[in-house]
């Protein structure tokens, strides 16, 4: 006897199919997890085989599969060729890697919302960093700001941009809060925010944004510090509502 066709991809059964399967993934996803946060699983540790795991959790071997594969894009778990799967270390950097995708690929209101974003914890954590920034941090960040500031090519001002502001998170010592910001930061966003300001010959006003937050950094200053960051944030964030029309 012949078996029955499978549902057209349109058809109703179909998408019902989809929707379970969807479901049951989910599922798994959420009990190894919970495996995790229990710590039945530890970083570093092997999983059980496919098998085992579909056999503990009462799922099947193709929803575990599927897991399995959402949970390695996420940074919570990795294959290594020949010898299983391991739970990561866990590091905030690497499960917040594909964050890093709303900032690089947002337009429009939702980019806006991102600077809004950058705008609650960038200040905030400038100020922190103006407290506990040692002489040595401080003179990287100072060799940023020269990269920034002297008058070279403008992906040189970009690169060195992008650095500042993150060595000044990791300052903080909070390695999520420095994953965070790294996700909130676009490359390609802020080349266009450099180019935008070069056509109209601003980008001056960048540059003695940069230098006053370091300024406050190097008087050990949080107040001076958070102000110095809200003001360059905001001055992104005007820019870009000036400019919506272009990231539409």
């Amino acid at each position: 006897m012949s078996t029955p066709a499978d549902p057209a991809p349109d058809a109703p059964g179909a998408a019902a199919a989809e929707t379970g399967r969807t479901s049951v993934t989910q599922r798994a996803i959420e009990r190894i997890k919970a495996m995790i946060a229990e710590g039945a699983l530890r970083p570093g540790q092997r999983l059980p085989t496919e098998r085992e795991l579909s056999a503990e959790l009462g799922l099947s071997r193709s929803s575990m599969r599927e897991a399995i594969r959402a949970l390695t894009t996420l940074g919570v778990l990795e294959a290594r060729h020949g010898a299983g799967v391991y739970v990561t270390a866990l590091r905030p950097a690497d499960l917040l890697e594909t964050f890093g995708v709303l900032a690089e690929i947002s337009r429009g209101e939702t980019l806006v919302e991102v600077l809004q974003v950058r705008r609650m914890l960038e200040p905030a954590a400038t100020a922190l960093a103006a407290a506990r920034v040692d002489d040595e941090r401080l003179a990287r960040i100072g060799a940023l700001l020269a990269d920034l500031t002297d008058g070279g090519s403008l992906e040189r001002a970009v690169a060195a941009d992008l650095a500042f502001h993150q060595a000044i998170v990791e300052t903080t010592g909070n390695a999520t809060l420095a994953a965070v910001n790294a996700g909130l930061s676009s490359h390609t966003f802020r080349s266009r925010v450099w180019r935008g300001h070069q056509r109209a010959g601003l980008t001056g006003r960048l540059r003695e944004d940069h230098e006053r937050i370091y300024r406050a950094l190097a008087a050990r200053d949080p107040a001076a510090a958070q102000a110095a960051a809200t003001v360059h944030v905001l001055e992104v964030e005007n820019w870009l509502r000036a400019h919506l029309d272009d990231f539409a």
